[in-house]
């Protein structure tokens, strides 16, 4: 680490740290709440390397019991509030031997935990190393759910310089690289993390207009769930000054609308992975798609339209899963990027490419097309096998109040993406539904890809 994180903290005095439920904690208060969950780790026995799990969402001892763990050079596993068969699940792979749950109110209970009799070799290493470990876990949407270690030093360097920090509202899980990123950048520059009482729209825009909050780090799900409620509209939104996007792709409707909505507002791209923390980016222009990674930080190639990134905050592995790096450390990130000049666009996962006759279509391409048509809220684009062209553009939308003859909305739906679309990607079958719902980190419910073949046609 490039510094002292627990003097960095002390310098920002009596600057608010923590704003919960109402309540602000200064800096100088976190120290000394610091320096009290020390005292409790020297207690319960909780050394340096020992991998420890929080069990809550944001709040001040959560965070202050993260900030101790850290000091501690311990290895902090967040988990959220997951069922219980997940909880035992990810207790077990990331060999926990110490478990702080978290109570709505704020209030905590310990217990031991039997970690595995092994120490998985990466956790060795770190330990060795002396360094903070952070342990996080991919959703699982499309199989286990892999336990990727960082190491919080790598995390943690890019804060070395001081810039100006903001009221940030802390959107983003805890046991989400986007939120975890969110809430050491904001406690290493001297802002403000703000929670919202609910993740929202209205309870997102009362909390922006009651506490002055500058910055909103959050998803396009989100940022479209706001626009259809016209929560913008309600409430004052004048303190927001930024707004970070990222986790998924993002409609270029959404963002224009946006652009729209809030035209005082910078938006920004973030680009990130798990297994890579999030790296430094520069938008081309607010209401663009296009973005520039820092080479100064960040090493990237692209092989065969695919991004493959080398930087040195970059998990050690994963603990339950192959190394998905090559031995030159370069990582696939599974995303297809489109290149102009310095600038990278990305087209979406290559996981979710619907394979058409030998074509490639690009859900999040189509989504943006759907969402420029009046009386269309949502959008979401997925493939179906078909036995002649191996699959087919299938278009789930909700409408912004229910079509008198669905058959005619739906031809009038695939009439306008015929004029905005090449002939392969307009939706073969248009789906009328009431909303999609998304993930609890708040990013489009998208089911996997079904192989070509699986389960017939469509009888199209």
């Amino acid at each position: 680490m490039g510094f002292s994180l627990d003097e960095r903290l002390a310098s920002f005095g009596d600057a608010t740290a923590l704003c919960w439920r109402g309540q602000s904690h200064s800096y100088e208060w976190l120290g000394t709440e610091i320096q009290a969950w020390s005292r409790q780790l020297q207690r319960l026995a909780v050394g340096p390397g020992e991998c420890v799990a929080i069990v809550g969402d944001y709040s001040p001892r959560t965070c202050s019991l993260l900030l101790a763990l850290i000091l501690n050079r311990s290895v902090v596993v967040p988990l959220g509030t997951p069922h219980e068969a997940v909880l035992n699940e990810h207790l077990h792979a990331a060999e926990v031997g110490h478990v702080f749950s978290f109570t709505e109110d704020d209030t905590w209970q310990y217990r031991r935990q039997t970690p595995v009799a092994t120490v998985h070799p990466l956790l060795h290493e770190l330990r060795n190393d002396g360094e903070p470990g952070l342990i996080l876990f991919s959703s699982g949407s499309t199989g286990q759910s892999k336990a990727s270690l960082l190491n919080v030093a790598a995390l943690l360097d890019k804060f070395l310089t001081v810039r100006r920090g903001y009221r940030t509202l802390v959107f983003l899980l805890l046991d989400h690289i986007g939120g975890i990123n969110t809430l050491l950048h904001i406690l290493t520059q001297g802002g403000t993390a703000i929670t919202s009482e609910a993740r929202t729209a209205d309870a997102v825009c009362a909390c922006i207009e009651a506490h002055r909050v500058e910055l909103l780090p959050t998803t396009p799900t989100f940022l479209n769930m706001l626009l259809i409620s016209d929560a913008h509209q309600r409430f004052d939104l004048s303190s927001l000054r930024l707004i970070t996007y990222g986790t998924e792709p993002m409609p270029v409707a959404t963002l224009r609308h946006l652009h729209e909505a809030l035209p005082n507002v910078t938006l920004k791209q973030t680009y990130g992975l798990t297994e890579l923390g999030i790296l430094p980016t520069q938008s081309r222009s607010p209401d663009e798609l296009w973005i520039r990674l820092d080479r100064r930080v960040v090493d990237y190639k692209i092989v065969e339209n695919i991004l493959w990134v080398r930087c040195r905050s970059a998990m050690l592995g994963y603990l339950n899963a192959p190394s998905p790096f090559d031995e030159e450390g370069w990582l696939n990130t599974q995303d297809v990027v489109q290149v102009d000049g310095e600038y990278l666009k990305i087209l979406g996962r290559k996981s979710d490419i619907i394979n058409v006759g030998g074509e490639k279509v690009f859900p999040a391409e189509v989504e943006g097309v759907l969402l420029q048509m009046d009386g269309i809220r949502e959008a979401l684009v997925v493939g179906k096998p078909n036995p002649v062209t191996g699959h087919v553009v299938v278009a789930r939308v909700t409408p912004s109040r229910p079509p008198e003859d669905p058959q005619t909305f739906a031809a009038s739906v695939r009439a306008f993406c015929g004029e905005r679309l090449q002939p392969y990607k307009i939706p073969m079958l248009v789906e009328i539904v009431d909303g999609h719902g998304h993930t609890a980190r708040f990013k489009k419910l998208r089911p996997p890809a079904v192989p070509a073949g699986a389960h017939g046609d469509l009888g199209l």
